[in-house]
């Protein structure tokens, strides 16, 4: 938290922040308009309220039937979700209130309705049990998530589902992956240990922080000894490449490419020329700023990657990565606004897209060749039912060994990454085709 900082301050730009999400602005974008002097404590605060707004919600509900207008509707659920659970609270009830009220009084839009908000905040507070009881049986407040994805993961994954959510609402690990080309993970946990960090091994080339750290603090960070990408996701480049020994002469494609993570892995597995396509102009721009701090190179394309005549020049790829935009069920523990944002319509609109992309790359690959279809998504729609369709619409695909969906989950439930029992890692999912030879 921004402790220097006055609360109230940070609470008005959380309530700007949640209403813009209310509204479908993502919270990545929201939270670069903060100023940057705020904008550590109101990160902090907001991941805090998306992983306790259900909750928050069901108790405004009761306690303000009518629904107030969107900044005092915000300042609210905000408050509500920072004070309703003490043991969890990062400040103690009466600083929250107090400060909540002066966040109103000091906003012209809201400075009216601070009286209302005090009336309310103290209300809950004078029987909080009794409030919290009311909305105990209200699986959006117990679980923190849209009704529509609850019923979804029950249905995708019935021994699971309960787990999933869990772990949706507990921070993610700060974990790293260490470039081979500039040496042994070994080696690098006896660094992190010089610099007096703790960490463990994960996966086959990563190793996972016992606190995070701003990346100015890594050994060898801004010479690319090192990238932070989750556990899960350092899988793609390992499963794409594992076996194959591609040339200096092989080609291979990462669709849909930024931030450049996965094309940076690429990069440092294989000795092959890398073609990275991405749409988005601005997002293009961190894959050279990624590819630059590692020191390596691909050939960028600012393109639709399914409208391959814009910028194929013919030559097929000996491998493809599609890390296919979806709906990033996954990743919520890291991003806790999406589970806000989406709607249930978007799996299907989302599932069309990955269908699409399937279909415009595959005849890029070579006969042999592999492409690796993968989404950060837990729901089967993006994932394993997408890919049971491109089978049986394509007679020259075969499925390989794959670890399908991996599936988060909390405490030693997790389903774990291969020859790494128990890793804690976002939920993704991967299939790897191949295409049959001429």
């Amino acid at each position: 938290m921004a402790h220097n900082v006055p609360l109230w301050r940070q609470l008005q730009a959380l309530t700007q922040v949640l209403a813009q999400v209310g509204v479908g602005a993502s919270g990545t974008a929201s939270l670069e308009a903060v100023p940057l002097d705020l904008r550590p404590g109101v990160q902090a605060l907001s991941f805090h309220v998306w992983r306790n707004l259900g909750r928050a919600r069901a108790l405004r509900a009761l306690l303000v039937p009518r629904t107030p207008a969107p900044k005092v509707d915000a300042l609210l659920c905000a408050a509500l979700a920072l004070v309703w659970s003490p043991d969890a609270a990062p400040y103690d009830a009466f600083t929250l209130v107090n400060q909540a009220v002066e966040a109103a009084k000091r906003s012209p839009d809201m400075a009216r309705q601070a009286a209302f908000i005090n009336a309310c905040l103290r209300r809950f507070l004078r029987e909080p049990a009794q409030w919290i009881a009311q909305t105990d049986t209200d699986p959006v407040a117990v679980w923190n998530h849209p009704l529509w994805w609850i019923q979804r993961l029950q249905a995708d994954h019935p021994q699971h589902w309960q787990g999933i959510l869990q772990a949706a609402n507990r921070p993610a690990p700060m974990v790293l992956r260490v470039n081979a080309r500039q040496g042994s993970r070994e080696s690098y946990l006896v660094a992190l240990a010089d610099a007096g960090l703790q960490a463990q091994p994960v996966g086959a080339c990563g190793v996972a922080l016992a606190r995070a750290v701003p990346v100015t603090e890594l050994p060898g960070f801004a010479t690319g000894q090192v990238s932070v990408q989750d556990a899960a996701a350092q899988l793609a480049a390992l499963l794409l490449l594992e076996g194959v020994g591609l040339s200096q002469d092989a080609r291979v494609l990462d669709a849909c490419a930024a931030p450049g993570g996965k094309t940076g892995h690429l990069l440092e597995r294989t000795d092959a020329a890398v073609v990275a396509v991405e749409s988005d102009a601005r997002r293009a721009g961190r894959i050279d700023q990624t590819l630059q701090r590692l020191n390596l190179h691909a050939t960028v394309h600012i393109a639709d990657v399914g409208a391959t005549a814009s910028w194929w020049d013919g030559a097929p790829f000996d491998a493809i990565l599609l890390d296919a935009p979806c709906t990033a069920s996954g990743i919520v523990r890291r991003h806790p606004d999406v589970r806000w944002l989406r709607r249930e319509t978007d799996i299907a609109q989302l599932a069309a897209v990955q269908a699409t992309l399937l279909r415009a790359l595959w005849p890029l690959l070579k006969p042999g060749g592999r492409l690796l279809y993968c989404t950060c998504s837990v729901f089967r729609q993006e994932g394993q039912a997408q890919v049971e369709t491109f089978l049986a619409h394509n007679t020259d695909a075969c499925l390989l060994p794959s670890p399908g969906h991996l599936i988060p989950q909390k405490g030693t439930g997790s389903v774990p990454l291969p020859d790494n029992p128990g890793t804690d890692h976002d939920g993704f999912f991967y299939a790897l085709l191949q295409k049959s030879a001429a």
